[in-house]
């Protein structure tokens, strides 16, 4: 289901998101990019971080595997790191 872009930021004050678009579109494509990896690897930190709290004894491989599991299908898993999702579970 998709989101209106108008939903996207009802609950923001119109002049801020006057100033947040603005400054949007001042910010180079570089910086845009740059943001965005930034975001996606706290993302990725985040999840890793989950992943730890719940399975505190796993081995770094493991860690990696479960977080990458969270984002890929589990015939992917299996496919590129031979390693099932399912099987994995306590």
């Amino acid at each position: 289901m998709t989101v209106p872009a108008a939903e996207w930021y009802a609950d923001t004050d119109p002049r801020a998101l006057g100033v947040f678009l603005g400054v949007q579109r001042e910010m180079p494509v570089s910086r845009k990019i740059e943001t965005v990896l930034q975001m996606s690897e706290m993302i990725r930190r985040l999840s890793e971080a989950n992943v730890r709290r719940l399975h505190p004894d796993a081995s770094e491989r493991e860690v990696f595997l479960r977080t990458v599991a969270r984002r890929l299908d589990r015939e992917t898993m299996i496919r590129v790191y031979g390693w099932d999702p399912l099987a994995a579970e306590p």
